[in-house]
């Protein structure tokens, strides 16, 4: 089937000039205004659409040019309402009509009005953030929190549902019921009709007969409440976690929103992460350096004896395997950078014996160029 004709749609000719098009479909849209047009609603929404499709197009000078060429603007002729061309469409209609008059025929029409009975009185409550600073002892190993926060809870008095005990839901007075108010507008064109949520109800037809003394019917209080939240092993710093149905209770019982919390972790004073590794330094004399011998280390566990090699360099770093924090792809290490002390003071046995020693050294290597750095913390 061939596509229908723009240019036959707005009932204009081919070399119709823009205001000549413009005036056109001002003059459909009005002849398809809900409140005018007396067909079937189905009919007056097909129609409103082909000639705001129509408008669309010819009304782009480019589009315009493209579909005189070719009969069509691109793979599919259809409209692109959340384009440029949709701005420019609902301009002239409500240059002509007056302002929000596109937006209501466009609910109207494609069903984003809101009918009575669809609207219901409960709403979710709203998101909280709470923020906990924590040890890195607890980041590692993870660890339970106690928080005091205020935010709204479900009203005892009424179990959450915003009406007083023994009564019930009563139809709004002041829309009928219907949820909407409808605002007519007189000009020389004709009656007009803008529909609003009604007030009152916000769109839900019905209002408490007895609101809550308690909650003043919206079903929740506001009180300080203590909550224990559960940090997992492995948390990383600036981490947030999600709580969910620990937000604010919701309005006439509808669902809890849920509480965000942001770990925030403590430095550490001996121990530097990055990542799931941890890095700590630990002093060293010389003679153990070249000798060997054990020396203890820190964990976040507590002292372990790690074993160093005859022969160690200075600044060389020992890696215990699994001794650094839990993660989704395995434990992380502790990685121990060894760090010479060098005496500042020396007694005159103590010199004697340096001296000697080191007299029975070899020569050091001659100088040469640095190679990669050493792994820094």
């Amino acid at each position: 089937m061939p596509p229908e004709d723009y240019y036959e749609i707005l009932g204009v000719p081919r070399n119709a000039t823009p205001e000549e098009i413009k005036r056109a479909f001002r003059r459909l849209a009005k002849q398809y205004h809900p409140d005018v047009y007396k067909g079937d609603r189905k009919e007056a929404e097909r129609k409103f659409r082909k000639i705001a499709e129509a408008y669309e197009v010819l009304s782009d000078p480019e589009k315009r040019a493209q579909y005189d060429r070719f009969g069509h603007v691109g793979p599919e002729q259809t409209v692109d309402f959340g384009a440029e061309g949709f701005q420019r469409t609902r301009a002239a209609f409500e240059e002509f009509f007056g302002p929000s008059a596109f937006e209501e025929i466009f609910n109207l029409f494609f069903g984003e009005g809101r009918r009575a009975g669809t609207v219901s009185r409960a709403q979710r409550g709203e998101d909280l953030e709470y923020r906990v600073r924590i040890g890195l002892e607890d980041a590692a190993f993870g660890t339970t929190v106690r928080a005091s926060l205020p935010r709204y809870v479900p009203c005892r008095s009424c179990g959450g549902s915003g009406l007083a005990p023994g009564t019930g839901l009563k139809m709004c007075s002041t829309c009928q019921g219907s949820g909407r108010i409808e605002y007519r507008q007189f000009s020389m064109f004709g009656t007009f009709v803008n529909v609003r949520t009604c007030p009152e109800c916000q769109g839900v037809g019905r209002v408490p007969e007895s609101p809550c003394p308690s909650c003043r019917g919206s079903g929740r209080v506001r009180e300080r409440t203590e909550i224990s939240l559960e940090i997992p092993a492995g948390v990383e710093d600036g981490a947030r976690l999600i709580f969910r149905g620990m937000g604010n209770a919701g309005v006439a019982g509808g669902p809890a929103g849920d509480l965000h919390v942001v770990v925030e972790i403590q430095p550490h004073p001996l121990f530097l992460r990055q990542g799931r590794d941890l890095w700590v330094e630990v002093p060293v004399h010389y003679a153990t350096l070249v000798l060997g011998g054990r020396i203890r280390v820190p964990t976040l566990r507590g002292e372990e004896e790690v074993e160093v090699p005859p022969g160690t360099d200075p600044e060389e770093v020992l890696v215990l395997r699994g001794w650094g924090l839990p993660g989704p792809q395995g434990t992380g290490d502790l990685k121990v950078k060894l760090r010479v002390v060098i005496p500042k003071r020396l007694g005159r046995e103590e010199r004697r014996l340096l001296q000697a020693f080191t007299e029975k050294l070899p020569p050091p290597e001659p100088p040469r160029r640095p190679g990669k750095a050493n792994p820094r913390p």
